[in-house]
């Protein structure tokens, strides 16, 4: 696979992003460069400013751990940018499946097994959701499709988080602060372009988001990645007012690539009297559509 201008883009923009302050270099008054020149990251780096430069302009093939960890290490990269460091490493020398299972690419028609069903359902006091990493909803308890009504409310949001945030309006309601969401969003999905690169279903969706969204196509050319695993986030539910809960994402052993996610709120505070009000507006909600459903006795 040559993803050599995904290789440099990604360095490129590490690079820009990284002052000599920081790096504890001089600063000089002459600099025609954002960020370090790439002769200083080489210098960082223990290499050649010319070998520096082949692994910048994308040749990654066979490039020894160590000396990732080198460029890694100059470049001040966080856990998450390392790892898309070597995902990009890996695609590039055509190892991926060699060193590592092949995640799957898992389709939006995915039917969770009973038990993960199941699990799903116990969980009564928070929203319960699996998503793969298309940030496709593929799996919820009722609170979470509650929660994420307006994410079902359209077909053409398709039931995935990132066509909802940057393609329908509805989202700039549903999320107070948008910008750190969308920032989320794109961040999630470059990862994932990283650590799976032959999803075709991900190629598209990266395609159709850029060509209808400035907002997403100007955040997926920062080439910033993260790892999603626990945090607090708003909501801004057309029911039951704001929210605001803490999550905790689980990576699943028995299902490569997806994310168990599981919200919960703050105990005594309001949000949690706002879950409950939610489940209670839940209840009826399905009530009357199972009343509606039923016909009128004799």
């Amino acid at each position: 696979m040559d993803n050599s201008e995904e290789i440099r883009e990604f360095l490129t923009s590490r690079r820009a992003k990284i002052t000599p302050e920081q790096a504890g270099l001089p600063s000089g008054n002459r600099r025609r460069v954002p960020g370090l020149r790439r002769s200083e990251v080489a210098s960082l780096a223990d290499m050649s400013v010319e070998y520096y430069a082949k692994l910048e302009r994308g040749s990654l093939a066979g490039v020894s751990p160590a000396v990732l960890e080198s460029v890694a290490r100059a470049l001040q990269l966080d856990d998450a940018e390392r790892a898309h460091l070597l995902n990009l490493a890996q695609a590039a020398d055509g190892s991926d499946a060699l060193t590592r299972p092949r995640r799957r690419t898992t389709t939006r028609q995915w039917t969770p097994h009973r038990s993960l069903q199941w699990t799903l359902d116990a969980v009564i006091a928070g929203p319960a959701f699996v998503r793969n990493g298309r940030m496709d909803l593929l799996a919820v308890n009722p609170l979470a499709r509650a929660l994420y009504q307006d994410v079902y409310a359209s077909s053409q949001n398709q039931a995935n988080l990132a066509r909802f945030n940057f393609l329908d309006p509805a989202s700039r309601r549903f999320y107070p602060d948008w910008d750190t969401f969308a920032d989320v969003a794109v961040a999630i999905l470059r990862t994932e372009a990283g650590r799976n690169p032959y999803d075709k279903d991900l190629h598209d969706l990266v395609g159709e988001l850029s060509t209808r969204s400035d907002e997403f196509r100007t955040r997926w050319g920062a080439h910033d990645v993260r790892h999603h695993g626990t945090g607090t986030k708003r909501f801004h539910h057309q029911a039951v007012g704001d929210l605001t809960l803490a999550f905790e994402g689980l990576e699943m052993a028995a299902e490569p690539g997806l994310t168990l996610t599981i919200y919960t709120a703050e105990p005594g505070s309001s949000s949690e009297e706002g879950l409950r009000l939610l489940a209670s507006w839940t209840a009826t909600q399905e009530a009357a559509a199972s009343a509606s459903k039923t016909p009128p006795a004799d």
